[in-house]
């Protein structure tokens, strides 16, 4: 090769490398030296130290500052200015604003390979464009998401096919940073879904974290949109943007892994986003900021730190050799345009979902004076755990703040006073909406999807039921469900059986449909719904069918009645059991079930026994619990079964529950046809009932 001080214009169908990269600093140009522009700098400064790079012209219409760059470096406000005086470039950087990328792209690639910043280009149509683009021209396209230039990638790839963690169920990945208002006011584009008519789509999840879904895609395997089967957004806003700052995206890969990303700028404070892999015997959790990856499993905990392959290097090294008119011989790109269309397909689906749903303020504390306030999101931290451990939207986790759930779902409201008649699904301003029925349906497989009550809430509007919390995402409310009928689990999360003597993950997770709803107002005192159910095994098969009664009234001012009476009959023989009956002692949870949202100064007794200890296991006619919830104290009576003396199943401390045990240590054994039925009373009252008062209102049952 000749010298490179004085280069002779390339043909304009041949490619400006041709054996330079082997034997001579690539010739580099930047476009854009500004905001992440200045890590480029940095960057090509140390190459161009090692002697693997020149920088030879940058374009911004604002100039750096002086002393920036490398001397006898051209300077140029715009990329058309560049080309046009500097011929013979190898590579072109392109740093700049999202909405730029697709022109600047278009207009670079004929002239030298491209190094792209993430996103690629902010539409699914520029991105086909940009991929015509590349390959008439012959060139080759890094795109800038550096995250998956850490080795930490390949030491997952070798721990999921080794089987370290069984079997991958999910990957999820969660962000939490802080924006301020001044982030937002730092350019015109900020935050902006489009400006003057050209799409921008600068949010959470394409911008400023879009390196966690483009990290997760990855972990999953998918590169390109073909790799996906769906996309779904749930946006919202808590700025004074167009655009997201707080979002869920689930994906589903065309495969059938799900990939939930729950990410957040309105955080109480930054901390280093992470993708984690959820597996049948562990999880492996990349903090790909730090290149930091821990594993847990029964064998214990490990951490390893990884290197990184610094993605301009990567792509001289791919460039290397490579002759005219041929394509590249070297090393394969880390972050091809290619490999960016399942990112892209993520990208489309947020670009074409409605705006972004804004957080009403009173969900919304602002910390700090001025340019320098962030808002910080109600409970968002627990928020995007429940998220990801549920792969459910921040609409289906049903937050005060979020749209109503497409899940469909029946409200009893009732009013306090005076008597009335409240009919469901309508609130008259005199009533409150004290029970809400959900569906269930759009629930992960996983979790067995059922009908359930959440939220349920005293007349004060305390709650005092949970769902989808971190800890156990199956525990649904208050409803019936049981872990083992003829070897289906009802119940979700994994599964106890007596040969294995332990809780395994199976893919044995079925779910109970409804057929048919008929609400009724019972009496002005009280309104009710009946439900049909099917309980069908995971291949569809029915085993069960199901007649739930569910019924509210009122009792005075404080204090209201919930009914639940479920009749279960055999389509099949059926065998209905559960931890228990499969040989964990202690463990027989199955038939009702009522999870509890945290609360602090719980207790929980009998008409003589106090204490989770003492309590569970027992039989009595009834069992309290009385705690100080987030909106106040309430007290739960729950009334045993007529028909039959269950054992109470009490968890106080691990988690807040009650249940009656319908298998507590032996199957309950069905032939087809033969039905069983339990009908319980549950009491909610504002404050806390002491014994005297708790067993008088289950003696008036």
């Amino acid at each position: 090769m000749g010298t490179l001080s004085a280069p002779v214009p390339e043909e304009p169908d041949m490619p400006a490398t041709e054996g330079r990269i082997a034997s001579a600093p690539a010739r580099v140009a930047l476009v854009g030296v500004h905001g992440f522009g200045t890590h480029h700098l940095h960057n090509l400064e140390r190459l161009q130290h090692d002697g693997a790079v020149t920088l030879v012209a940058v374009a911004d219409p604002n100039p750096p500052a002086a002393g920036a760059l490398p001397p006898g470096t051209g300077v140029f406000g715009t990329l058309d200015e560049l080309l046009a005086a500097t011929p013979a470039l190898d590579l072109i950087i392109v740093a700049t604003p999202i909405q730029t990328h697709a022109p600047l792209a278009l207009t670079a690639l004929p002239h030298a390979d491209l190094y792209l910043e993430k996103p690629p280009v902010a539409s699914l149509a520029d991105f086909t464009r940009l991929q015509d683009a590349a390959a008439a021209a012959g060139r080759s396209v890094q795109i800038g998401f550096q995250s998956l230039g850490s080795q930490a990638l390949q030491a997952i790839e070798e721990l999921l096919a080794a089987g370290e963690i069984g079997t991958l169920l999910g990957i999820s990945a969660t962000g939490r940073w802080v924006r301020d208002r001044a982030y937002y006011k730092r350019s015109r584009w900020a935050g902006k879904r489009s400006l003057d008519g050209v799409d921008v789509v600068d949010g959470v999840a394409t911008n400023p974290l879009a390196h966690a879904i483009a990290t997760a895609l990855r972990i999953a395997g998918a590169r390109t949109g073909d790799d996906l089967a769906s996309v779904e957004t749930d946006l919202y806003r808590a700025n004074d943007i167009e655009s997201d700052d707080t979002s869920v995206i689930r994906v589903r890969t065309a495969s059938g892994l799900p990939i939930t990303c729950a990410l957040t700028l309105c955080a109480t404070e930054s901390v280093e986003p992470y993708v984690t892999l959820q597996g049948s015997e562990g999880t492996a959790v990349f903090h790909y900021t730090e290149d930091r990856l821990t594993v847990s499993t029964a064998a214990g905990e490990r951490h390893q730190v990884f290197g990184r392959l610094d993605l301009t290097e990567n792509l001289l090294e791919h460039l290397r050799n490579r002759r005219p008119q041929d394509l590249p011989t070297g090393a394969p790109l880390i972050s091809s345009l290619a490999d960016s269309g399942a990112f892209m397909r993520v990208l489309e689906a947020i670009r074409t979902a409605a705006a972004p749903e804004l957080v009403p303020a009173r969900y919304i504390d602002w910390v700090g004076e001025g340019d320098s306030a962030h808002p910080v999101i109600a409970g968002i931290e627990d928020a995007l755990e429940r998220a990801t451990a549920a792969h459910a939207t921040f609409s289906e986790l049903g937050l005060p703040w979020a749209r109503p759930s497409a899940d469909g779902a029946d409200t009893l409201s009732l009013s306090a006073a005076p008597l009335s008649a409240a009919p469901l699904s309508t609130v008259p301003l005199s009533a409150v909406p004290i029970v809400t029925v959900r569906s269930g349906s759009a629930l992960a497989a996983r979790l067995s999807p059922r009908p359930y009550l959440h939220p349920v809430r005293s007349f004060g509007g305390v709650t005092v039921t949970d769902h989808l919390p971190a800890d156990h995402p199956w525990h649904l409310g208050a409803g019936i469900a049981l872990q083992d009928v003829n070897g289906a689990n009802f119940w979700g999360g994994k599964t106890y059986t007596r040969a294995a003597g332990r809780y395994e993950e199976r893919p044995d997770h079925g779910r109970i449909v409804q057929l048919a709803a008929r609400p009724e107002t019972a009496s002005p005192a009280g309104v009710s719904l009946h439900q049909d159910l099917s309980w069908q095994a995971p291949d569809g098969s029915e085993l069960l069918r199901e007649r739930r009664t569910t019924r509210a009234g009122r009792v005075d001012h404080r204090t209201w009645r919930l009914d639940l009476a479920t009749e279960l009959t055999a389509v099949v023989d059926a065998s209905l059991g559960g931890p228990g009956s499969n040989g964990a002692a202690g463990s027989g949870y199955g038939g009702f079930f009522w999870r509890l949202p945290a609360c602090s100064a719980a207790d929980v007794f009998t008409a003589d026994r106090e204490g989770e200890a003492a309590v569970h296991g027992s039989v009595s006619p009834w069992l309290a619990w009385t705690a100080e919830f987030p909106e106040g104290a309430a007290s739960l009576v729950f009334a045993a079964p007529a028909e039959a003396p269950d054992p109470w199943f009490v968890r106080l401390h691990g988690y807040p529950g009650v249940g009656s045990a319908l298998a507590w240590d032996s199957p309950v054994i069905l032939a087809a046809g033969e039905s069983i039925r339990r009908s319980f009373t549950v009491w909610i009252a504002d404050g806390t009932l002491a014994p005297s008062e708790a067993g008088a209102l289950a003696a008036g049952r």
